[in-house]
């Protein structure tokens, strides 16, 4: 079992140390382990503040939240409900959120660019999700999405285009996303509707199955757009490939 320490849970977490005693204070997060002075946190911290982070973007008050974890872990094993919320609010990437700053973006992204086109380009690529702003600086939470974005523009795409793309891939992957989940909903959570209070073995299975999509998805996502990239490659380039080759070996034939 991993441990943190309270600043590395609120990062992994994409909370603040504040946010994490305020929750302790209001009985929502257990408190830790004590190693001497220092308090000591474990993934069940982790999966609860993710749970808490959910809840409250969804609405919920902090009120509504304790109720229901309490009247969850009532009727459940404490056991068998966090690792349930574990495997519910776990990310799907090993990714690490990073950060970046105004001028960061701007040397990367900004280039012939003035001041009102700048906003406006932040404020959609916020409004996408790419960046979050956090204070001063700005909450990356995929590094690699935006190093993308970069080599592209870098490539010569204009910066709209590659937001567009960028937009319309987010949606595609919501499609495909959906398409898993309602395959399990029907086949498998379906199965507990009409059960008030599922017992210890029903919630083991829906986070066995949540559990099992996770290197599923990918190894059913990944063939696929590598298919796809081949054939739509080779039907864009390869009529041009083709003349490039004529025109080599005329040049090759006209040297000798």
């Amino acid at each position: 079992m991993a441990e943190y320490r309270i600043d590395e849970l609120a990062r992994l977490a994409g909370s603040t140390v504040r946010n994490i005693r305020a929750y302790q204070d209001r009985g929502l997060l257990p408190p830790p382990r004590l190693e001497g002075r220092v308090g000591m946190y474990g993934d069940a911290h982790l999966a609860r503040l993710r749970l808490i982070g959910q809840l409250l973007g969804r609405g919920y008050t902090f009120a509504i939240i304790k109720d229901l974890i309490s009247a969850w872990e009532t009727g459940k094993d404490v056991g068998e409900v966090l690792g349930l919320e574990k495997v519910l609010t776990d990310p799907w990437s090993d990714e690490i959120p990073g950060t970046t700053t105004y001028e960061e973006l701007v040397e990367k992204f900004g280039a012939g660019l003035d001041e009102d086109e700048i906003a406006r380009v932040r404020q959609r690529t916020v409004e996408l999700g790419l960046i979050e702003p956090d204070g001063e600086k700005f909450r990356v939470p995929s590094p690699r999405l935006l190093h993308v974005g970069a080599e592209l523009v870098a490539a010569g795409i204009p910066l709209d285009s590659v937001l567009d793309i960028a937009a319309e891939i987010r949606d595609d992957c919501d499609v495909i996303a959906g398409r898993f989940v309602n395959l399990v909903q029907e086949h498998v959570f379906d199965r507990l509707e009409g059960k008030p209070v599922p017992g210890g073995d029903e919630v083991a299975e829906v986070a066995a199955v949540v559990r099992r999509m996770r290197p599923l998805v990918k190894m059913v996502v990944e063939p696929f757009i590598a298919r796809a990239m081949e054939a739509r490659v080779q039907e864009a380039l390869g009529e041009r490939l083709a003349t490039i080759r004529d025109a080599l070996g005329e040049d090759g034939r006209a040297g000798g």
